[in-house]
């Protein structure tokens, strides 16, 4: 990772975001890919401090309920409960001394699978061809599909067909190396935008994140691809798939609210792969 390329540069305990975790929603707005990549730092660098290296995660839950600004992040965290096979970490995240966002990272202890055999699906997503996109760290521009294929070209796929998307995680802080379960943690918030992209935009805006992970992901480049979509007076339910090249790790649910007097029009978007928004437009 270049160091140049972060959500976040350290400030004491504290984080100040750079413009690259600016949301498209606001230009005093945090987007969820920056606060629950940053939350999950947390929740790991508070892990590291019991000594536990025996645990993976397994369920990560974000409530955004409070717009996080583009001002200084402080973090505080409490271990809830440790186990032999389990330890639940809290993370709060807090500016100008109000809360705006928490978190619950439940790691688990990897053991022998059960000998008996459970239903699963026999189909399952995968990522974009190689000849499409190579395989990298680094990041780079998310990849789309509909049904226009894959690309990153954003108004191709500002459509009502089903959504998903391939991403390289961009680090959290600089100089920092990512880990996988921030990448995967970050990537999550990318289901509402797989979810509740259509033909007008993104007229949803997701209250929070809900992440389940059987493994941890093999490197930085997260898929995801819808799988389900229920909404009712404005309130949306959306699931999607988690996987990587190796298969599929989880699942993502998200809840929705319409949004559509400030509608992230997604048609024009463009992005360079440094992070940088070329063009975007807001309705």
């Amino acid at each position: 990772m270049t160091d140049e390329i972060a959500f976040f540069t350290p400030a004491g305990d504290d984080l100040v975001p750079t413009p690259l975790a600016c949301s498209m929603w606001s230009d005093d707005q945090l987007h969820g890919v920056a606060v629950s990549g940053a939350l999950a730092r947390a929740a790991e660098l508070r892990l590291r401090v019991t000594g536990r290296s025996d645990l993976r995660p397994a369920r990560w839950v974000v409530d955004l309920f409070k717009a996080a600004r583009m001002r200084p992040c402080t973090f505080t965290t409490e271990v809830v409960r440790e186990g032999s096979r389990i330890v639940l970490v809290d993370v709060t995240l807090t500016q100008d001394g109000e809360r705006v966002a928490r978190a619950s990272a439940t790691f688990l202890k990897p053991s022998e699978s059960a000998p008996g055999e459970v239903w699963e699906p026999a189909d399952r997503p995968s990522p974009p061809p190689l000849d499409v996109a190579p395989e990298s760290d680094e990041p780079r521009v998310p990849f789309v599909h509909s049904e226009s294929g894959w690309s990153q070209n954003f108004t191709e796929h500002q459509n009502a067909s089903r959504k998903g998307s391939w991403s390289s995680a961009i680090p959290v802080v600089p100089g920092e190396p990512l880990t996988p379960f921030q990448a995967v943690a970050a990537a999550a918030d990318g289901a509402s935008m797989v979810t509740n992209w259509g033909t007008k935009g993104v007229e949803y805006i997701n209250t929070d994140i809900a992440l389940t992970l059987a493994r941890e992901p093999v490197g930085v480049e997260i898929g995801l691809l819808a799988t389900d979509r229920v909404e009712h007076d404005g309130i949306a339910s959306g699931t999607t798939a988690v996987f990587d090249r190796a298969g599929a790790l989880g699942t993502v649910t998200v809840a929705a609210l319409s949004n559509a007097r400030r509608t992230v029009d997604m048609g024009g978007v463009e992005y360079s792969d440094d992070g940088q928004r070329r063009s975007a437009s807001r309705v």
